[in-house]
C-alpha cells in the first residue's frame, strides 16, 4: 500500500487525475501511514515474545489497520470501506463465532459514528451509501457465520472418520493379536511360533545370529486330567505357561506348541546360558503349589538343542524332540540336551 501510495504521489500530475486531497492534509495521511507500521510492528513484537492474549493483539492490530488504511485510501478509492471488513475476517482464522458477532456489532456501530461524525459532515457522502455499507457488514457477518459452521461440521466429520479408524485399527490389533496367542495360556500359538522361528533361523544363516530351542512336556498331564479333570488340567496349563513367560528374557519366545508341550526360543544366550536358564525353569515349576490337584507337584522334561549354521529348522526339531524323549525316558524331571540324546554323557562334555 505504501509502494502504491508513492508512485500515486510522483505519477498523480502525469496522469491528470484528480484528487480530493489538498497539501496542507498531507501530514494527515503521512501520520495514518506511520500508525499503521507502528500498530503492526507492535502487534508482531507482542506475538512474539509473549505467550498470551494472542487473538487480542490480532483483533486490536486489525480493528486499528483497517480504518487506519479506510482514512488513507478512501479520498482516491471508491468503495474504500471494504477495508474495514478486515476485523470480522479475523473471527475466520480463529473460527470464532462469539468473535464474529462481536467484531461485526462493533464494525456496524463504530462505521455509523464515523460515517455521522466525519463522511457526512466532511465529505457529503449520502445516506445511501452508509445503508449499503452497512447491509454488506451485515452479509459478510451471515457469510463468515457459514463458513464457520462449515468448518465445525467438516472438523466433526474428520473427527468421527479418525476415531473410526482408530476402531478399525484397535480391531485389527485385537485380530491380530488372536490369531497369534494361544487363547488358553496366553503365549503365542503354534502358528506363530514357527513363522518367527523361521524368520530368526535366517537370521542365523545369514548373521550368525545365536539360537537355542528348548521343547517343554508336562510330566504325567494325562493323569491329572484323569484325576482331577480337565478343569484343572486346563489351571496347571495356565500356571506352567505364566511361570515360563514371567522367566524368559526380553528377546527370547515362548509358545504352546501344542496340548501340554511348550516350546522356548532363546537369541541372547549363548548354550551353557540357555542351559542353566531352562534348568532354572525345570526347578521353579517343580516348585509350584497346586492345592486343586492334590497338592503334588507338577513337574516337566525338557529337550534343548543349540543351533549351528547348515544345521536347518527340521534337524533343530528332531534334535530337540529327540532330547525331551531322552528326558522322558529317563525318569522325567530333567533337561537333556542334544548332546545326551546323541549319547553324550551331559551338556558339560559339549560346552
Amino acid at each position: 500500500m505504501l509502494v502504491f501510495q508513492v508512485f500515486f504521489v510522483l505519477f498523480a500530475d502525469h496522469l491528470n487525475i484528480k484528487s480530493s486531497v489538498s497539501l496542507d492534509k498531507a501530514h494527515l495521511f503521512i501520520a495514518c501511514n506511520i500508525l499503521i507500521v507502528i500498530c503492526m510492528g507492535c502487534a508482531e513484537i507482542w506475538l512474539r515474545s509473549s505467550g498470551q492474549y494472542h487473538k487480542e493483539a490480532v483483533v486490536s492490530s486489525g480493528f486499528i489497520v483497517s480504518y487506519l488504511m479506510y482514512f488513507v485510501t478512501e479520498p482516491f478509492v471508491d468503495g474504500a470501506q471494504m477495508t474495514l471488513l478486515l476485523p470480522i475476517m479475523v473471527s475466520l482464522v480463529y473460527f470464532d463465532q462469539k468473535l464474529l458477532y462481536g467484531l461485526g456489532l462493533l464494525s456496524v456501530v463504530f462505521y455509523a459514528g464515523v460515517y455521522f461524525g466525519l463522511e457526512r459532515v466532511f465529505l457529503h457522502k449520502p445516506l445511501l451509501e452508509f445503508l449499503i455499507i452497512e447491509c454488506v457488514f451485515i452479509i459478510f457477518v451471515l457469510m463468515s457465520q457459514a463458513v464457520i459452521i462449515r468448518a465445525r461440521e467438516a472438523r466433526e466429520h474428520l473427527e468421527q472418520l479418525t476415531k473410526s479408524e482408530q476402531g478399525l485399527m484397535v480391531e485389527r490389533a485385537i485380530s491380530d493379536k488372536l490369531l497369534k496367542i494361544d487363547a488358553l495360556t496366553g503365549l503365542y500359538n503354534h502358528k506363530t511360533f514357527h513363522e518367527y522361528l523361521d524368520l530368526l533361523l535366517e537370521q542365523c544363516e545369514s548373521n550368525g545370529l545365536r539360537l537355542q530351542l528348548a521343547l517343554l512336556d508336562i510330566d504325567n498331564f494325562k493323569h491329572v486330567n484323569d484325576s482331577y479333570g480337565h478343569w484343572v488340567g486346563d489351571l496347571v496349563l495356565k500356571e506352567v505357561a505364566s511361570k515360563l513367560g514371567g522367566m524368559i528374557g526380553l528377546n527370547d519366545f515362548a509358545a504352546r506348541y501344542g496340548g501340554e508341550e511348550f516350546a522356548v526360543i532363546f537369541t541372547d544366550k549363548n548354550y551353557p546360558e540357555a542351559y542353566a536358564g531352562v534348568e532354572e525353569l525345570r526347578a521353579s515349576i517343580e516348585q509350584m503349589e497346586h492345592p486343586y490337584a492334590g497338592g503334588k507337584p507338577v513337574t516337566v522334561s525338557i529337550g534343548l538343542c543349540n543351533y549351528e549354521v547348515g544345521l536347518g529348522k527340521e534337524l533343530l526339531f528332531r534334535n530337540a524332540d529327540d532330547a525331551l524323549y531322552i528326558a522322558k525316558k529317563g525318569g522325567k524331571n530333567r533337561v537333556a540336551t542334544a548332546l545326551t540324546a546323541k549319547g553324550e554323557e551331559n551338556i558339560l562334555s559339549y560346552v
